[in-house]
């Protein structure tokens, strides 16, 4: 248990040493292995975008409290994104496996938008984030492991156009991983005048 809080206290408050990309900035599409109700498919940034704009939501780790409270909250308010007109993507540095059994579980993602594993970090870099490396001892809400690295938590609201409407960061905002949800949405009805 103390290490599990331990884990909740360093992954929620890592510095970024990085500027994540803000409004304005072009959008780096992307590919990744994700999961979507336990199955894995390949999703495309740039496929997604043609159907409107995209939630590109990065959190530290699957099974870890704040990271279950975000993908429950995405989960609970996914049709009013749909509303909007928005796709949801999450993406972590999770093996796919963990987020085949995170995007099913029914306590969290529900099987109600995909999960993407940037198991590499790659898709961080693109988007300027920090990634920290893993600490030993530090386990999930499970009690498992948690042996990979840890991408800050930043929402991205991107448009059709590629571009970065908006940046959500908990470093910067101080705002908790349910705020990231309803910030996220109000930036996609105002950008979108759908759903309000």
């Amino acid at each position: 248990m103390k290490y599990v809080l331990t884990a909740c206290i360093l992954l929620a408050s890592a510095n970024p040493a990085f500027a994540a990309l803000k409004a304005g900035d072009k959008a780096p599409t992307f590919d990744a292995q994700a999961s979507l109700a336990g199955k894995t498919f390949e999703f495309s940034l740039k496929q997604a975008l043609k159907k409107g704009p995209v939630v590109v939501y990065f959190y530290p780790a699957a099974y870890t409290k704040g990271c279950d409270i975000e993908a429950h909250t995405f989960a609970e308010m996914k049709d009013k994104f749909d509303a909007a007109g928005a796709t949801i993507i999450g993406v972590s540095n999770d093996k796919i496996a963990r987020l085949n059994q995170f995007s099913a579980d029914p306590d969290y993602c529900a099987g109600k938008f995909p999960v993407a594993s940037d198991a590499d970090g790659k898709i961080a870099a693109l988007y300027d984030l920090k990634v920290t490396p893993p600490k030993d001892g530090l386990t999930d809400t499970q009690g498992v492991a948690l042996d990979h690295a840890f991408t800050e938590r930043t929402t991205f609201v991107i448009t059709a156009k590629d571009k970065v409407f908006a940046t959500l960061s908990s470093a910067d905002d101080k705002i908790s991983p349910a705020d990231h949800v309803d910030k996220s949405l109000a930036v996609v009805q105002q950008l979108t005048g759908k759903g309000q």
